[in-house]
């Protein structure tokens, strides 16, 4: 199969000062990002938090690009072996996307036993943590990041994640669900089984950092001496297996001018974002659609029928559950503004009525979405990057083996 080309440049997007993180809600700023991605920087400095990332995961949860236009695009620059780290990392997303896949609202629940009994763990996050003040700097920088932000490094998130379970003993799921919540990148797949590989319960062991790993790879304001993380592997062992008990210090004051984001269920209100009423539904009677969610945001793909309407939804039952900031909500709302200006906040029941008389209704497919939509809607795939892996694999490096069986330059996956 010939290499996918490059993808094509779209119009210049807002400037980049004015959205979280320099993370502007449009197909152009991902392209551009992709264009910057230096893949040797990438590797050699990834887990530093100052290191070459990409910053193209909010674009790849929310469907601005896909997995296959992310290589193409780093690959017109220059080949790389299908081994190299950067195309490792994005197999990491489509394994857990492979999981959910097979396991579906299962990962949600360990997957296996961990460490310690699941009753030895609290069920609720301390407002410590939720609110930056644990007194160990680089849990307190974390979510203070995460708070003004609605971004965090992924080596953060592993501290963070690892501290809230392992050190102050409350279950993955309660750190998971709250976290997921408050990413710009929030993806319920990588977000809850990467919680679940740090908890023990979705690999072989608890991962465990110390505060020489943190003085490593973060800048001084995160380092964290005569903390509770500055201590040996093998008492953080035991403390993670409940073999030892812990005491924690005092947590600080609420730092000031900072608060957690209020989780919202429906967007603000903004221009052309309604609830479809009568005349909404007649205007649907006999026309082709095509539905655009908050997990797939680029333009319809070519080849629809004539006259097709672009209709932008957010289901209601699925925001209800899974709320997001205000931040979050405007990122995506602009990006839908911009392929649907008519967008519906909407419950199941009430779309399926108003889809009755339409000629056709099509989407792109997503987990996230794909349990909500009305039978009627042709879900089309998004375009895969890793050749599908039918049997359920139970570890990365085993689906991995059997994505690139017989593979060796990285073109070969387009």
């Amino acid at each position: 199969m010939p290499a996918l080309a490059a993808p094509a440049a779209d119009p210049v997007d807002a400037p980049a000062a004015t959205w979280p993180d320099g993370l502007p809600p449009t197909r152009a700023a991902a392209l551009a990002r992709i264009a910057r991605v230096q893949p040797a920087a990438y590797a050699r400095t990834r887990n530093h938090l100052d290191g070459a990332v990409t910053g193209l995961s909010p674009y790849l949860t929310h469907g601005l690009v896909t997995l296959p236009e992310v290589l193409a695009g780093v690959l017109a620059r220059g080949p790389l072996p299908v081994t190299h780290k950067l195309v490792d990392e994005l197999g990491w997303r489509a394994y857990f996307r492979h999981v959910w896949a097979h396991r579906g609202d299962a990962i949600l629940q360990s997957l296996h036993g961990g460490p310690r009994p699941e009753a030895a763990y609290a069920r609720t996050l301390p407002a410590d943590i939720r609110e930056g003040r644990t007194g160990v700097p680089v849990i307190d920088e974390a979510v203070r990041t995460l708070h003004a932000t609605g971004t965090l490094h992924n080596h953060a998130r592993m501290w963070l994640a690892s501290y809230v379970v392992h050190l102050r003993q409350v279950h993955w799921r309660a750190g998971a669900d709250w976290l997921v919540a408050h990413l710009l990148d929030g993806d319920l797949a990588s977000n809850h089984l990467s919680w679940q590989w740090i908890a023990g319960t979705g690999s072989h062991k608890p991962y465990l950092f110390d505060a020489q790993n943190v003085a490593r790879f973060a800048p001084p304001a995160w380092h964290s001496p005569g903390t509770v993380v500055d201590r040996g592997y093998e008492e953080l062992e035991a403390i993670a297996h409940g073999r030892l008990r812990l005491a924690h210090p005092r947590p600080l004051p609420p730092p000031a001018g900072l608060a957690e984001p209020v989780l919202l269920p429906a967007p603000p209100a903004a221009p052309g974002l309604d609830a479809p009423g009568p005349a909404g539904a007649a205007g649907l009677q006999g026309r082709h659609v095509w539905l655009v969610h908050p997990w797939a945001l680029r333009p319809p793909p070519p080849g629809l029928p004539p006259g097709t309407l672009v209709l932008g939804v957010y289901p209601r039952e699925v925001h209800a559950a899974w709320p997001w900031p205000a931040a979050r909500w405007h990122w995506v709302d602009t990006a839908m503004a911009a392929v649907a200006p008519t967008r519906w906040l909407v419950d199941a029941a009430t779309l399926q009525a108003a889809l009755a008389g339409a000629a056709s209704v099509r989407t792109a497919d997503d987990p996230h979405i794909g349990g909500w939509l009305p039978r009627a809607v042709q879900r089309l795939p998004a375009p895969a990057l890793f050749p599908a892996v039918d049997r359920p694999c139970s570890s990365y490096s085993q689906w991995r083996t059997r994505a690139l069986r017989g593979l060796h330059d990285a073109g070969e996956l387009l």
